[in-house]
Order: C-alpha cells, then structure tokens, then sequence
C-alpha cells in the first residue's frame, strides 16, 4: 500500500469569516495550493526575469519528458521533488535568455535555432535572503522556473550530461507515470511546470497561418513572430497572422473544464459510482466527463449523469476543484441531487464509457473511503477485504466529494 500525501490547507484557513461561517470550510484539493505568488505582471520584464534567473536563493525543477526531477532509491527524500542552481542550468539555457526586452527577442526570431522551454513559476515570498525587485512595488522572494532538459538537438548533449552527473552525485532520477505521491507544495509546483511545459511542446506551430511559434512571456505565451532569421533565408517576412493584430486564445495556454460529480438519490442517502472496464475488480469512482461549448457547469453535469448512467439530476451545486496536469484540465467538484422516481433508474445503454454504475449507501462508502481507497495500481490498505467496494485516494477531487456528501449529509449540518 502507498502512503497518501495530505492535502494542502486552503489559504487562511484560520481567518473567521462570514462565508466560512454560512458555507464551510475551503477545501483545497491535491495540485492546487501552491507556495509560489507566480507574479504574472512581471512575466513581460525581461530586467527582472534576468535577475531572478541568476539569483542565488532560485530553484530550478528539470523537467525530462515531462517528469520531474525526483529523489530515488532510499527512504530519505522520497516523495519530494529535487531542484538545481543556475549554475547547474547554464549550459543547457545559455548565459541569459532574458538578455532582450521581447520586442527584441521577437525580432530575433531565427526558426533553425533550438530553444530549450523555460517557464518562470513564480517566487517563495516566504523564504529568506530572496531576490528584490523594485517594478511599481517592492517583490521579495525566491524565484523558482522550470526547464526542460530532455536531450534534444544542440542541447542534447549537454542536458544527458547534466543528468547522468545529477544521478551518479546524488541518487536523483526523474520520476514515472503519474506523480501523485509528492509532498503537496511541491505537487503545485509540478503542476504548474508540467502544464505549461507540455502545453509549449504540443504548440510548435501557430494554429492561424501554420508557422512555427516562439515562446515569450516566461512561458506563458507563444508568438507568431512577423519575420525568420534562419540561416538558409535573409530576414525573411512571413505573411500577416490573425494573431499578430490582437488578443489571441490561440497564443495562450489552454486549461480544459472538467466536470467531476457526486450525484446522491432523492433521498440522500446513497451515491451513484460508475466503472470502467479497465479499472482493477471492484474499483468505482464519481462519474466525470468535459464541459461542452455554450454549457453552464450545472448542465454539463446534468448531461453527463444522463449519458453515461441515465440518470436524472436536478440540484447541482459546486463543491471545489483541482488543477490537473494531465494534460491540462481543471476539475470542477459539483454535487447534483437526482430527480425522485424514473429520475434515478440507471441505464447505461447511451454512452457506452462505463462498464458498470450503480448506487452505493452511504454506510459502505464511509467504510470503504477508510479502509478501501488506493490509485489504480496500489494495492488497498491492509483493513480491505477482497470484493468490497474499492475508490480512489485522498488525492483525488473524487475522494473528497464522496467524503463530503458520505459524512457531511450523514451528520446533518452540512454545508456544502
């Protein structure tokens, strides 16, 4: 059995407040609270992002495939990821790749060159002897950024090298498959590097004119510059781009809405849990599926219940979400409530993606959230018995709607 990490504590948790008070508590789930204030304002000052870059207190997370740099091999670091200095760095994204302003960055441009990615994360406001930048107000923090050093063209050399040093000196590797087992600040930091850096590799090319793109903005925007440096061309102009004359959705990162739900009966006290065919023998889960264009959130739930269960929900509210990097969703946590008599008869003969759903008591989920949860490749806890009901960790958003309605409903003064 694998140890859960905790969840993060929502921001000020201990702050008495009236929505506190009329709603709950915040709850925050695993890949959100981050330690980082990521200064997105400061993402287009190529003079602070030159010195954070250089700054003694900043962190780098290398990035190879899109794993994260990771401890491995002995008890002692396990579960927390491992960063790198500049100096580490500096062979892989040059001396200073913030040297020019944009403008000039873009003018730049050169199509034959390769440009390791390299997202700017954000600083720790709370770690000592940071950086101080003076823009409109002070910012004092550590800086952290992400670089991707998987071995690639002109830099492959040296980013094998810089691996293979890292592991032989201090045991590192990069990690595999999901990371869910890291310590939950460091789980907000992945995300953010693990989006963003994937969603710069899959966008080489611009979706308007079909031209390979530049990324500018720390990494959070790509360009579709107006000319091309290459070797093979003198400063040539490329025709004009739709995205070149303003605000683009296609020069920015893409984050998917995904709605997740627990769906109670009309009489709240059971769940409806769905399965797929590929999931380990009795292992259920909250039902989910992607909003769709021109869909409110309580609709998109709705019709998701109907096409994968048949079932019919009334009342949806929103309970919390999760960032999830995988490859770049947002997970929004509803509740729905189903609709009394044929409201709540399942039928799975519309969309084939479940294998199985059904309506569990409340009674066996609280038992099963205590003794039955695990990824789908852990085995369960030592308390499980073999053909009892078995539902995912406390790291998923499914874990805690289950927990909410199985607990908070039970005891009477829920909130949600």
């Amino acid at each position: 059995m694998v140890t859960q990490p905790e969840n993060p504590e929502p921001a000020h948790h201990d702050v008495d407040s009236m929505l506190s008070r009329k709603f709950g508590k915040e709850v925050a789930n695993y890949f959100s609270g981050s330690p980082l204030n990521r200064l997105g304002f400061l993402r287009g000052d190529h003079k602070f992002l030159s010195q954070a870059l250089k700054h003694a207190s900043t962190s780098f997370l290398l990035c190879n495939e899109l794993q994260p740099l990771v401890q491995s091999g002995t008890a002692e670091g396990k579960g927390k990821l491992q960063y790198v200095k500049y100096e580490d760095v500096k062979s892989i994204i040059g001396e200073d790749p913030f040297e020019l302003s944009e403008k000039d960055y873009v003018e730049a441009y050169s199509s034959d060159k390769y440009i390791p990615q390299m997202i700017f994360l954000g600083i720790d406001e709370k770690a000592t002897n940071g950086l101080e930048y003076q823009a409109k107000n002070l910012y004092k923090g550590a800086p952290y950024f992400a670089v991707d050093v998987t071995p690639r063209e002109n830099v492959a050399d040296a980013c094998t090298a810089l691996i293979e040093r890292l592991k032989s000196e201090h045991g590192w590797e990069f990690g595999k498959g999901r990371i869910m087992d890291v310590e939950p600040a460091d789980a907000a930091i992945y995300a953010e590097a693990r989006q963003l850096l994937d969603w710069n590799q899959r966008n080489p090319f611009c979706a308007a004119c079909g031209h390979k793109t530049l990324s500018v903005n720390a990494g959070f925007k790509r360009t579709c510059p107006p000319s091309d440096n290459a070797a093979q061309a003198d400063k040539v102009q490329r025709p004009s781009c739709v995205t070149r004359t303003g605000i683009s959705n296609l020069c920015f990162p893409r984050t998917d809405p995904t709605v997740i739900m627990a769906v109670i009966n009309s009489t709240g006290d059971k769940i409806l849990l769905g399965r797929q065919k590929r999931w380990p023998p009795y292992w259920y889960s909250t039902l989910a599926g992607f909003a769709e264009p021109a869909e409110s959130i309580e609709e998109a739930v709705r019709r998701e219940v109907y096409e994968e269960a048949g079932v019919h929900v009334g009342r949806v509210i929103i309970h919390s979400t999760q960032p999830w990097p995988y490859p770049a969703n947002l997970m929004i946590g509803a509740i729905g409530q189903a609709v009394p008599g044929d409201g709540e008869k399942i039928d799975l003969g519309n969309d084939p993606e479940l294998d199985d759903a059904k309506w569990f008591s409340f009674e066996e989920v609280r038992h099963s959230l205590r003794v039955g949860t695990s990824g789908l490749g852990e085995d369960a806890g030592p308390e499980y018995k073999e053909g009892d009901l078995r539902l995912p960790p406390t790291t998923a958003i499914a874990h805690q709607l289950m927990a909410a309605v199985a607990n908070g409903f039970a005891s009477g003064d829920s909130k949600i």
